[in-house]
């Protein structure tokens, strides 16, 4: 399913395609580009915006999941749910669900909790400390992938 989306890797060359390996070392690196991103823009916002780190964070660790599963080819519906990601994931590798349990329950809610006029409270450093500490966790399963890669 993966290959038949190969994109082109040069212009004006009929027999100058991505392979199935480079698509999908591109569109994994794709991910992972998103996540840091997420996880810097928390990091930015952090002081300022609590409340806007803290659905960074959420989205680098979903982010940094659909990563992962994309490199192992396992196909995710469009979902915030960082459980669900996390359990496709164990199917992947069992020791990732004990790794990153706590952090996928914690993170899931900041995708809505702070998004939308009347929020029950505001986030304050502490929280969001903790909100960065499981988001770059759930980073660390970019370990998983091959180090050839260069995801590492």
């Amino acid at each position: 399913m993966w290959w038949r989306r190969c994109q082109r890797l040069c212009a004006g060359k009929e027999s100058c395609f991505m392979t199935p390996t480079q698509w999908l070392l591109d569109e994994t690196g794709k991910w992972l580009v998103h996540a840091r991103r997420d996880l810097r823009a928390a990091e930015l916002c952090s002081v300022e915006l609590p409340a806007e780190a803290l659905y960074h964070c959420q989205q680098a660790a979903e982010k940094f999941l659909k990563g992962l599963l994309t490199y192992h080819q396992t196909a995710f519906r469009k979902t915030h749910e960082l459980r669900e990601l996390a359990l496709e994931c164990a199917a992947i590798d069992p020791s990732i669900e004990v790794e990153i349990q706590a952090a996928t329950t914690a993170l899931t809610r900041y995708v809505w909790l702070f998004r939308y006029p009347g929020a029950p409270y505001e986030p304050d450093a502490v929280e969001v400390a903790e909100g960065l500490k499981l988001a770059v966790g759930i980073g660390a399963v970019r370990r998983r992938l091959p180090m050839s890669s260069g995801f590492v």
